[in-house]
């Protein structure tokens, strides 16, 4: 699975997050915010050509357990995984090198 341009209709639980096995990056945002509709460009081109990475996009708000679990402050936040734990974070990209530099951390176990 590589970009997602939907969000997900029902945000998955930190335990499952927390258990899922390979390379995750999970995008904190709304469908209306400016700053998340201006970096989807930069999202698609950094996350588009990896089919190794899933990426899941999950509206996030006051009162969403899996955006206060993570401690999301601003959008879009983009939170990277290697098996369920995050070893980068990427808070409101503006290029797409901070976004693949985020994404460089999945190399080193």
């Amino acid at each position: 699975m590589t970009y997602s341009a939907q969000h997900l209709s029902q945000e998955p639980q930190r335990s499952d997050i927390d258990t899922q096995p390979g390379l995750t990056v999970l995008e904190f945002g709304t469908p209306w915010c400016p700053h998340c509709l201006g970096a989807q460009g930069l999202i698609e081109q950094a996350l588009g050509p990896r089919a190794d990475i899933r990426h899941l996009k999950v509206e996030d708000g006051p009162g969403k357990p899996l955006g206060r679990s993570y401690r999301i402050k601003l959008w879009p936040t983009l939170v990277v995984l290697r098996d369920g734990q995050e070893v980068a974070r990427v808070v409101r990209p503006t290029d797409a090198a901070s976004i693949q530099t985020a994404l460089a951390a999945l190399q080193t176990p």
